[in-house]
């Protein structure tokens, strides 16, 4: 929902991507694809076809892994010049915009689930014998690829269809101008409270509470619970950081969309659109920092790259010259 034309909000305002904005889009997703699609791709290859024992964090890992992947591969799509339309047809748009948005809710799902897996096994580990394991992870993430797919339905209505005598193709432009159906308030509930508000506090919490009981150690605080510590206060800003503003943004645009705020001042709404676009690139990056998160807390994900990164370096040793 990021870049909504403003057409409908004011028949005097009508919202088109300058030149300057494409570049903004350019300077950050190729930097994104370039290097959050290797990353993800190797993690994918050590946690599903190098790793032989599967723990919660790896299939967790994994399936965070593969919606960044995803995410990533639409992309290119994303920052199509669209000045002459949409050039593969209305299905295809809708595919690719589903693929994003709901990868985008994939990882904030897959994300919590993680907050909720530390939650337990540090704060209430002997509880956390009786339900955790990996059938039961691998249900959870089940689960999330099902209702994130299943809540991308309204995406199809994202676009108005174009008229009969209209060119099609032309009459739509992917990732922009969507309709009103898109904007309607039971929709936008439905997304910011439970795909933002309901996640983040989890995320808070959980964190909060872990690192409360770490630091209730602190006569044998060692230099692992201080890294574990780093990781979660760095795994949590993240999170805050990616996903606040792009659903303070899509808020915004919602009120702009139902002209209860800057209802007669184009220059605001125009404002709102740009910041709505800059902070789904500012998400974005996330693909790229989550590929950093896997070394750090996944032992297995740290073993078995440093063996892949052996293997590489003597594959290309200059020994042999």
């Amino acid at each position: 929902m990021d870049q909504g034309s403003l057409s409908n909000t004011s028949s005097s305002c009508e919202f088109k991507l300058t030149e300057e904005e494409r570049i903004i889009h350019l300077v950050v997703y190729i930097p994104i694809f370039i290097m959050g699609l290797p990353f993800n791709l190797l993690a994918l290859y050590i946690f599903c076809g190098r790793i032989k024992r599967w723990t919660e964090s790896t299939i967790y890992m994994s399936n965070l892994a593969l919606a960044d992947v995803l995410l990533l591969f639409s992309l290119p799509f994303k920052m199509l010049n669209q000045d002459g339309g949409w050039p593969f047809g209305r299905a295809f748009c809708s595919f690719v915009e589903s693929i994003y948005f709901v990868n985008m809710y994939a990882s904030i799902f897959i994300i919590t689930s993680i907050s909720i897996d530390r939650y337990f096994a540090i704060i209430h580990p002997l509880k956390a014998r009786s339900f955790r394991s990996s059938w039961n992870t691998l249900r959870v993430c089940f689960f999330i690829w099902i209702f994130v797919w299943l809540g991308s339905i309204p995406i199809h209505q994202f676009h108005d269809i174009p008229d009969s005598n209209s060119n099609s193709n032309k009459s739509i432009t992917c990732f922009h101008a969507f309709s009103d159906k898109s904007w309607n308030p039971g929709l936008i509930i439905f997304v910011e409270l439970l795909g933002f508000v309901i996640p983040i506090t989890i995320v808070t919490f959980c964190s909060i509470q872990i690192i409360r009981k770490i630091l209730q150690r602190q006569s044998d605080l060692s230099g692992n619970s201080q890294t574990c510590i780093r990781i979660i206060m760095i795994n949590l800003a993240t999170f805050i950081c990616s996903f606040v503003p792009v659903h303070i943004g899509i808020f915004l645009q919602f009120l702009v969309r139902q002209n209860i705020i800057a209802q007669n001042y184009c220059s605001e709404q125009k404002a709102i659109s740009l910041f709505v676009q800059s902070t789904m690139c500012i998400a974005n990056i996330n693909c790229c920092l989550d590929a950093i998160c896997y070394y750090f807390v996944a032992k297995e994900f740290r073993e078995q790259s440093s063996h892949t990164r052996k293997s590489m370096a003597s594959i290309f040793s200059f020994t042999d010259f």
